[in-house]
């Protein structure tokens, strides 16, 4: 068997097998070993095995691939050779007995020992959230590691970034890591903890494999436990998954093995810093003034609304917008997993679920909260997202007076949206037939708005439907306004324009009668090209 040792840059003594005879290096994610350096080339170098004699090739690098300090193209290697590619040492060996020797110690070394030493003599390891917000301990904290880092100078290389060093060990033992960063950076929207040293991130609606990395994976289990700690939830190997928020509403979902495999993992959505508004949609094209107007005019009118879309494409953020075209004198009821929602109104009561405790009881779930509030006197309920037997209770409360309600489901086009209530609803326990629960969806939905995210990371609304009929026992609906595209701009973003059908909608002369408003023209069909965003 042969493999090599790879240390620097997130990796410490790790093994990696070199399995069918070839091992690829480099910073493109189709790698084997992906190395997190601006000197390492995409595709930078390779092992590969030529009877029986492994041979390291250089695959064009830009900074080259060196062993004992010399350039190498192409060399055959041997048990305990050394290779050099940016920042990472990787040895080389064909044997199992092969022992590594240890060179000078890499960041990763110090951070560790600074770490170990900080939480031996502080006892910081059970820490939660709000004890490490408090002042005088990070500052007990900061002196202390100021005299370890002291105690420990010579044995740094000076090319070595002390305050660098200092900020990753203090964000490690007085919070999330490596995470610290990437929540305060405003470009990041999604983070993605797979492994020590696999943290991906979402920027402007893209994924790319950040610089960042834990020491360890039990440095990942502490975080997620000082997250979930504070919140009266555990994490352990009888309870292997949980969901909770930070302090600024982040939703966040941990899994760890015997579950995840290969490691604790972690995804955190982050809370936006600001609320967004219908004028953000119109500034990243995700819809146009007309199709606001008509929305505004339709949740004035107390339409019911369903919001529909696949997973990360601004569900609740759209429905968060539309919320706040409710009138101010609506008493409103929020029911959220996660409470995200940041309604404007001051008549706004909001409700979060609750999970088992650790005997599994005092559940509260969604169609807990459904049914409660329908005691609660509601103008309005609002319901983050259904994904249960509550769409039962939620349409029931739609047909019940509670005009103008909205929620979003998990979809993937108007039509699947009618298809996944129909399957909500089965689920709750209630032998209904199929025409029955029809007859419910249709009576109590009003429209239907899509809203989907395209590879360039844009999202955009790209149909608003109608609930237009009943016809032999299936719901039609009418498509009222969609998005065209036609393709990819130059710099490689979705070329496309929104317009209506002309198709004015059924409930268009009874809201007209109530008083409700709009300029017809909405409904004229646009040719208009609008470039991506």
């Amino acid at each position: 068997m042969a493999f090599v040792i790879i240390n620097g840059g997130g990796f410490r003594d790790d093994h990696v097998e070199i399995k069918g005879g070839r091992l690829t290096f480099g910073r493109s994610l189709d790698c084997d070993v992906i190395l997190r350096d601006e000197d390492v080339s995409s595709r930078h170098a390779q092992i590969i095995r030529n009877q029986n004699v492994y041979w390291l090739q250089d695959l064009g690098s830009t900074n080259g691939t060196w062993i004992k300090d010399s350039k190498v193209l192409q060399q055959a290697l041997e048990t305990g050779d050394q290779m050099v590619i940016g920042k990472y040492k990787i040895t080389f060996s064909d044997s199992e007995g092969f022992v590594q020797t240890r060179d000078a110690a890499t960041v990763e070394d110090i951070r560790r020992s600074l770490h170990d030493q900080l939480i031996s003599e502080l006892n910081l390891k059970r820490l939660s959230m709000s004890e490490m917000a408090d002042a005088s301990l990070r500052k007990k904290t900061s002196d202390v590691l100021d005299r370890l880092l002291h105690a420990k100078r010579r044995d740094i290389p000076r090319e070595f970034d002390l305050k660098e060093i200092k900020k990753a060990v203090l964000d490690a033992a007085l919070g999330l890591g490596p995470l610290e960063d990437l929540l305060s950076d405003p470009e990041v929207t999604e983070i993605m903890v797979n492994g020590p040293s696999k943290i991906y991130v979402e920027r402007k609606g893209r994924l790319e494999l950040s610089t960042k990395s834990f020491l360890s994976k039990q440095e990942i289990l502490t975080a997620i436990e000082r997250v979930v700690g504070p919140l009266g939830r555990r994490i352990d190997e009888s309870s292997p998954m949980v969901d909770a928020r930070l302090a600024d509403g982040s939703r966040v979902n941990a899994i760890i093995p015997p579950l995840a495999l290969d490691s604790p993992t972690v995804t955190i959505r982050k809370f936006p810093d600001r609320r967004f508004t219908a004028q953000d949609y119109l500034n990243y094209r995700s819809m146009t003034e007309g199709m606001v107007e008509f929305l505004r005019f339709c949740v004035l009118g107390a339409c019911n609304v369903i919001i529909s879309g696949g997973t990360g494409t601004g569900k609740t953020t759209l429905l968060n917008v539309m919320s706040s075209f409710i009138p101010g004198g609506d008493r409103i009821i929020t029911i959220e997993d996660s409470a995200e929602l940041q309604l404007p109104q001051e008549h706004v009561v909001r409700l979060e679920t609750r999970p088992p405790n650790i005997e599994g009881k005092g559940e509260v779930a969604i169609r807990d909260l459904v049914r409660n509030a329908l005691r609660m006197r509601p103008n309005r309920i609002v319901v983050g997202e259904c994904r249960g037997g509550e769409a039962l209770d939620m349409l029931q409360a739609m047909n019940t007076g509670h005009d103008g309600s909205m929620t979003t489901v998990h979809a993937n086009s108007p039509p699947d949206a009618l298809r996944r209530l129909e399957n909500l609803v089965l689920m709750s326990g209630m032998d209904l037939p199929i025409k029955a629960i029809r007859e419910l969806i249709f009576s109590a939905v009003d429209l239907i708005v899509q809203i989907s995210r395209f590879p360039d990371g844009s999202r955009k609304i790209t149909a608003i439907s109608e609930v237009a009929e009943m016809y032999e026992g299936d719901i039609l609906l009418n498509e009222l306004f969609t998005f065209q595209r036609t393709g990819l701009t130059a710099d490689g973003r979705t070329a496309g324009h929104h317009t209506a059908t002309g198709i004015i909608p059924s409930f268009f002369e009874e809201m007209k009668e109530a008083g409700f408003g709009i300029d017809m023209a909405v409904f004229v069909p646009s040719e208009e090209e609008q470039p991506g965003a």
